[in-house]
């Protein structure tokens, strides 16, 4: 194995046990049904399937929980390093409505770090590949491991 892969071997595998950790103890990602379909180094990936409680006076997915899974996403992709990040602002852009029975995949990318600080866009979309909502997530790191604190 060269260095390189290594490197990504190792980078991945703390991407991992960050998201074990944090998921073990993120109860509102797991009351919503939301669950992380992949994982890596300044990015991750989560679905959600609309559930009637999920509905709005509409009968569509309420906004909230659109930003809910995108946020999740964004909080799993930002401590993929062990690093504690939390949120500093976000903002999100809904483009279309998500229905009941819908399967809903958030996927978030870094596009940014300096300092303690980081870029984060998450995209929202159905099993069809529609565009529901697209979300921008600036993080903050506050110091310690996303690991040991989870398993202390």
């Amino acid at each position: 194995m060269t260095e390189a892969a290594a490197d990504a071997a190792a980078a991945l595998a703390v991407a991992r046990a960050s998201a074990a950790a944090m998921y073990a103890c993120d109860e509102a990602s797991k009351a919503m049904g939301a669950v992380l379909t992949d994982i890596g180094p300044g990015f991750a990936a989560m679905t959600m399937t609309v559930r009637r409680d999920m509905l709005n006076g509409y009968g569509t997915c309420h906004g909230g929980m659109l930003f809910a899974l995108a946020d999740s996403a964004f909080a799993f992709a930002c401590n993929s390093r062990d690093e504690a990040t939390v949120a500093a602002g976000c903002s999100i852009e809904f483009l279309r409505a998500g229905r009941e029975g819908d399967q809903l995949t958030a996927t978030a990318v870094e596009r940014a770090r300096s300092g303690k600080s980081g870029i984060y866009d998450v995209t929202v979309t159905n099993a069809a590949g529609d565009v529901l909502a697209l979300f921008r997530g600036k993080s903050l790191k506050v110091g310690g491991s996303v690991i040991a604190t989870k398993q202390a």
